[in-house]
């Protein structure tokens, strides 16, 4: 049968700005987590999981108190990664972007993706609709892993805050890209997240 794999950045943290790693949402990213939910509300959701750090916890909560009937549950390997290291294929543009991951850190971002794909994307006997919160990098090597791309070309790829990412897994066949970074759901003030805003 069908997976439908839901994944979802977290909501806007409030001392992003600020160099700050991990911490509460802001006000704008607690809207964004609300509109999510609601946008969630009509699919059958099977499970969702995600990442324990406070802003995709955060998120999860404020989905789980608009739809009462979810059980959200933390899973480390939804965690930030660095999902690969750099390459002599990576491109000249991205090269700057490894300088402050160690090779231990890329290991470790390695192996807990190849972990997750696994534990994640398992279509089995019934269709299934699974919710998964985390961060903008797991999200982007999970869609490169989609499209067995090159191992470097999660980079580029950025998903906006509470939007919305599917893919379709099926047993003995690739899995598919149904939507990416849907943000139908959020106005456009509450579009963040993007390295660039959208020109649409």
């Amino acid at each position: 049968m069908t997976q439908y794999l839901y994944l979802v950045r977290h909501g806007e943290q409030r001392d992003a700005e600020h160099g700050v790693v991990d911490g509460p949402l802001s006000p704008r990213g607690r809207r964004q987590a609300a509109l999510l939910a609601e946008r969630l509300g009509g699919v059958p959701l099977t499970n969702v999981w995600y990442a324990p750090s406070t802003i995709a916890t955060e998120t999860a909560e404020i989905v789980r108190e608009r739809l009462p009937s979810l059980e959200p549950k933390p899973s480390a390997l939804l965690f930030d990664c660095v999902p690969s290291g750099p390459t002599p294929e990576v491109p000249r543009a991205f090269s700057g972007w490894f300088a402050s991951a160690t090779p231990a850190e890329i290991e470790a971002g390695r192996a807990q993706m190849a972990d997750a794909w696994a534990e994640f994307v398992a279509p089995g006997g019934n269709e299934r609709h699974d919710l998964l919160i985390t961060h903008n990098l797991v999200i982007a090597e999970f869609v490169r892993h989609a499209f067995d791309a090159p191992e470097w070309r999660w980079l580029g790829l950025t998903q906006a805050h509470c939007g919305i990412t599917v893919l379709k897994a099926r047993s003995g066949r690739p899995v598919t890209l149904v939507s990416h970074n849907d943000l139908a759901h959020l106005p456009v003030e509450l579009r963040t997240g993007l390295v660039e805003p959208l020109p649409i």
